[in-house]
């Protein structure tokens, strides 16, 4: 059965849809099968995958509101050779929408029963606020990956995050885990991101990822090109750490299924 994976952060600009787009391309270079879910409303996530999100014909939307088959919506051919359920601007009408429905909380995650067999990881990305797009995201997700950049108000957020999850998990899904803590933007010279990361690594142990994911001017760039870095610059820095990630990743997510099995 598929993971399902939540990407998300209150807090704007830690690097959401950069690690969505990268990591999914990166997994699905290792012959995964992943899907791509651009719950925001900025379409950024679309964009970043090779389409325009000003000229698709279905997303998100028509899959939360209209009852769309996940078959029906998505788009195969993406520039990061994962499947993608894009996100635009309707997707704003479809948070709207989801206000008149009987068990709204859960409707992504009906809609994903029927695919979770098929695809290795699901990744979401969530909207940077509290909403019920995010909320429908955490209801669906097994877990929440967490990008955030090492600075003092990043540990803030990522308090009030912490326990945003926890009361989530309390009222639509106690399944719901941490998957990681992801340190982006990351530059070691930086006494104070030293410091955080190593606070970091003390309170959470060892959900914090071992790859940090460095401040890179292809991983910026990337985006405008609709590609994944990996696509517009193997080797670049940020390719290759998000390359590292999914290793992380994919070793993880073997261990826990032994640990299952043994179980």
């Amino acid at each position: 059965m598929g993971k399902v994976i939540a990407v998300a952060n209150q807090k704007g600009g830690v690097g959401k849809t950069t690690t969505c787009v990268n990591l999914a391309a990166s997994l699905a270079a290792t012959k995964r099968k992943v899907l791509l879910i651009d719950l925001d409303p900025q379409g950024n996530a679309t964009m970043g995958s090779g389409l325009d999100k000003y000229s698709v014909e279905n997303t998100a939307y028509e899959l939360l509101v209209e009852e769309k088959s996940v078959e029906e919506v998505v788009y195969r051919d993406t520039a990061g050779k994962y499947d993608l359920i894009a996100g635009n601007g309707d997707v704003t009408a479809a948070e709207i929408k989801l206000m008149e429905f009987f068990a709204r909380e859960i409707r992504l995650r009906n809609a994903l029963a029927p695919v979770k067999d098929y695809y290795d990881f699901i990744f979401i990305d969530c909207p940077p606020s509290l909403n019920m797009l995010t909320v429908n995201a955490m209801s669906a997700a097994d877990s929440v990956l967490v990008p955030m950049q090492c600075e003092y108000y990043a540990l803030e957020g990522l308090t009030a995050l912490m326990d945003t999850i926890s009361k989530l998990a309390a009222m639509v899904n106690p399944g719901l885990s941490i998957e990681g803590i992801l340190r982006t933007m990351y530059d070691p010279r930086n006494r104070l991101a030293n410091d955080v990361s190593d606070q970091l690594k003390q309170h959470f142990g060892d959900k914090v990822y071992r790859t940090v994911i460095p401040r890179n001017v292809r991983l910026a760039e990337a985006p405008s090109f609709g590609a994944p870095a990996m696509y517009y610059d193997k080797s670049s820095a940020g390719a290759k750490a998000y390359l590292a990630l999914a290793g992380e990743i994919i070793r993880r997510a073997e261990q826990d299924s032994q640990l299952e099995q043994e179980a």
